[in-house]
């Protein structure tokens, strides 16, 4: 299987009493009252550290996604940073996992395909093509696409991008939210026809359709970990089955939090208020925000009420140890951590794609650093030959890159 190290770029440093100040880390948030762009200078140089320290030692991928107007994660150019990876990791194993530019905030949403190109040509044919349909908050709140729209201008974006990419011929594109004369795209990716689709999702039903028909990878992103999962994940899997495709594990995949320490108790002692921080200060938006009027569709809102897959508790009135055992976070020694992604991440949710998040919410540089090598070292090695044994073929990956390991011995240094 292939394990890629994902980031989201929190604000480390938000005050203590922020979510009882402010009313949300999204959308709203005061950036002259709470940031300093130095500041956040470094967290982004610290969060490329990161990933490259990561690929270094061995990941199959670093990850990076979009999101705007926030202090919970800020990308809003992935691909900018995907550059950077790319040439930074020349010469490697390592995928280039763009989790990804957002399609309906792109008009057109050609651009989006144009710089994918460049990133699979820059990194040698290895790029995975992340197409999210994007949250409500930076979509409909920060840039104004109206909800009603939002699923539709996505679905017709994913088409003109494939389409800008196979297309051997200029051809003209008159759809209801995007006309355009003449697509011709330069450059074109390397990988042919094109780059590996992943369609992340978060409980959606109609995206397990769309990405099957798609023959996408679809990739559950949530923060509530894989006990919560579990009921959706068999949804999917009972639609990839009604539609006569096999169940390869590595038609999935999921995001899950981890921490490892040298036992469980020194795992909790390091990680545990920035555990805290992460779901009391970086998840603090309304509920609103996450689905406005008209975003959700049909069928995946009369799903979501017949078949509740969310955890409606309060989180911030959770601590670590609520967190680890619910599944939240999976966290502690590498016998602990090992353990419980083998039986509840990749066997239960049946998973050949795991993205892990291992710099989380105030975690300072050098703890990530050491949560990345405690990972790399000692779990990692113990998960990648999963799924070796049934004969699956990752047609979701780069095609150069499914029989190879990231070669560790590239760390030398360190980062």
């Amino acid at each position: 299987m292939k394990i890629s190290a994902f980031h989201l770029m929190p604000h480390r440093e938000l005050p203590d009493d922020f979510e009882q100040r402010y009313p949300s880390v999204w959308v709203t948030p005061p950036w002259h009252e709470l940031a300093d762009a130095d500041r956040v200078g470094q967290y982004y140089n610290w969060t490329l550290d990161e990933l490259l320290y990561a690929a270094r030692l061995g990941f199959d991928g670093v990850c990076t996604n979009e999101h705007h107007q926030n202090a919970y994660g800020f990308m809003p150019s992935p691909n900018l940073m995907g550059s950077v990876l790319a040439r930074g990791t020349q010469g490697s194993n390592v995928a280039i996992v763009q989790m990804g530019a957002t399609l309906p905030t792109s008009n057109p949403p050609i651009r989006v395909a144009e710089e994918y190109a460049m990133l699979d040509c820059i990194s040698g044919g290895r790029l995975v093509a992340g197409l999210p349909l994007g949250s409500p908050m930076d979509v409909n709140y920060c840039y104004g696409i109206t909800p009603m729209e939002h699923r539709e201008r996505y679905r017709e974006a994913v088409a003109l991008t494939k389409k800008a990419w196979t297309s051997r011929e200029l051809f003209a594109w008159n759809g209801r939210y995007f006309q355009l004369a003449n697509v011709n795209l330069w450059p074109r990716p390397i990988q042919q026809p094109h780059p590996p689709i992943w369609i992340p999702g978060s409980g959606s039903i109609s995206t397990f359709d769309f990405a099957v028909d798609n023959e996408a990878c679809y990739c559950f992103l949530s923060y509530s970990g894989a006990k919560a999962a579990r009921s959706m994940m068999q949804r999917y899997w009972d639609v990839v089955t009604k539609k006569g495709r096999e169940a390869n594990p590595y038609r999935a995949g999921f995001l899950q939090l981890v921490v490892v320490g040298e036992t469980d108790a020194d795992a909790e002692k390091k990680y545990a208020r920035h555990v805290e921080y992460f779901y009391h200060k970086c998840l603090h938006w309304p509920v609103a925000y996450g689905s406005p009027p008209g975003n959700q569709d049909y069928r995946s809102l009369e799903a979501a009420v017949a078949n509740p897959v969310r955890r409606v508790e309060d989180t911030k009135q959770l601590r670590y140890r609520d967190f680890v055992e619910k599944g939240y976070v999976i966290g502690g020694s590498p016998a602990t951590v090992r353990d419980r992604l083998k039986q509840e991440v990749v066997k239960d949710l049946r998973v050949g794609n795991l993205m892990v998040l291992l710099q989380i919410g105030s975690m300072p540089h050098e703890l990530a650093l050491e949560n990345i090598d405690l990972f790399a070292r000692t779990v990692l090695p113990e998960l990648r030959g999963h799924w070796d044994d049934e004969g699956w073929v990752n047609d979701w990956w780069p095609a150069t890159l499914r029989a190879k390991a990231a070669p560790a011995a590239l760390v030398a240094g360190g980062a």
